[in-house]
């Protein structure tokens, strides 16, 4: 078998009868990693609401913790479905997972206080790593190569229409319902999830399963610290993601608070959203044309300066430039400073792949918590305007792009591992 066709085969095993192929897979795989967008995004318009409901001033940023506790939980989720799965395989931990997603969103409806409904968001956010983690190794076990990037990108693309569409469809249920309903509609979607995925094939072949013990993580957390490129491009996803849960924790405010405009969130939202998903599919194309080490160097510079415009604009007028023109600064610094986080992931694992699977888990657990401290940071610091998120992007960005600036020098040409050298 060429080179070419190795990267372009999957790992097929016989089909069953009642299990999901094809596009029906695709799509079941899809709304499976979607249920976590689903349980962040439709929050959002609920804010004032929320605030309101629990004393609140209404400009408080506390509520924000709605969003990083459930980060918080999603960063611990990684390290226990990763290697559980690999030992007793996906279907089971994925059921474990959309069970404990659905426990912990009802908790959110019922909880008595708002203590208590972060309490559940974290216990949401551990379920909703399950299906988030598994799908994506579900598509490592089936798929590899190109077979495996065109499967990514069409699952993306769908993936990207949850941001873009969740935050109407949660004011539209917020004039209509108690706010609790953001809370309902999540936990009717696991349970829907939860009996369609008993259509999922189990897709890790029992003689390909590893036994479960602390010494293959240790061996991982060893690999990436030894790695000086790793802990680099591990640091700038970091910070990345604080740029993201920045955003998410804070849009809300910024646009009903600052610029008091609560009927556009949404749009804005979604807006953006769009932009997220043109960048995420430009991102594929460039890759495949120059090269993940060129393409990332290239972002880091371009992102430097787009960040800076954002400061500036930011620092403008008392803290409150004109609403359009900071909307469409974010709508480039976003999807850029998010496009640079799977080219860097990729970086990160190049020099690990030993205990690829491990580490991976790993990286993410640290990314996801680290940037979910760093987002709440700087939503803590809300001061009535929009300086504290233009100032804390700004620092993020810059700290990020001088740490893949300094990685990319660390590490050996990474062009080698792009689509256009495994043809």
């Amino acid at each position: 078998m060429s080179v070419a066709e190795a990267t372009t085969s999957t790992r097929r095993g016989p089909k069953r009868a009642g299990e999901a192929s094809g596009r029906e897979l695709i799509i079941l795989l899809t709304a499976l990693m979607a249920s976590s967008a689903l349980a962040i995004d439709l929050m959002l318009p609920a804010f004032p609401d929320i605030r309101s409901e629990f004393g609140m001033a209404a400009d408080s940023s506390q509520v924000g913790w709605i969003i990083t506790a459930f980060f918080f939980g999603l960063a611990a989720g990684p390290l226990l479905y990763g290697p559980a799965s690999d030992r007793f395989g996906r279907k089971p931990l994925m059921a474990a997972g959309l069970t404990v997603y659905v426990l912990g969103s009802i908790a959110a409806v019922f909880a008595p206080s708002f203590g208590w409904i972060v309490a559940a968001r974290v216990l949401w956010g551990i379920g909703s790593a399950g299906p988030r983690a598994l799908a994506m190794a579900m598509i490592r076990d089936r798929y590899e190569g190109d077979a495996m990037a065109r499967l990514m990108s069409m699952i993306m693309a769908i993936f990207l229409l949850v941001p873009i569409l969740a935050p109407s469809l949660g004011a539209g249920l917020n004039a209509i319902a108690p706010w609790r309903i953001v809370f309902w509609v999540p936990a009717l979607a696991g349970v829907a999830l939860l009996v369609w995925s008993r259509r999922l094939p189990e897709t890790l072949a029992p003689e390909r399963r590893r036994p479960l013990s602390a010494r293959s993580l240790a061996d991982a957390g060893r690999a990436v610290v030894a790695s000086r490129p790793t802990l680099l491009f591990t640091a700038a996803i970091t910070f990345l993601f604080g740029v993201m849960t920045t955003y998410l924790s804070g849009s809300e405010l910024i646009v009903e608070d600052v610029y008091d405009l609560r009927a556009a969130f949404p749009f804005v939202f979604g807006g953006i959203g769009v932009m997220l998903a043109i960048g995420s599919l430009n991102n594929a194309r460039l890759v495949h044309r120059i090269g993940i080490s060129v393409l990332v160097r290239r972002m880091a510079v371009i992102s430097i300066v787009l960040a800076t415009a954002l400061v500036v604009l930011g620092m403008s007028n008392g803290g409150r430039p004109p609403f359009w023109a900071f909307v469409v600064i974010l709508g480039l610094v976003l999807p850029l400073a998010q496009g640079l986080v799977p080219n860097a992931n990729t970086a990160a694992m190049m020099p690990v792949p030993h205990v690829a699977g491990t580490a991976s888990a790993l990286i993410a657990t640290v990314t996801t918590l680290g940037g979910s401290l760093l987002g709440g940071l700087v939503n803590s610091r809300f001061d009535g305007t929009v300086r504290p998120m233009a100032i804390g992007m700004f620092v993020y960005i810059v700290i990020a792009a001088l740490l893949i600036l300094r990685a990319t020098r660390a590490i050996a040409p990474l062009e080698a591992v792009t689509p256009s050298h495994l043809e």
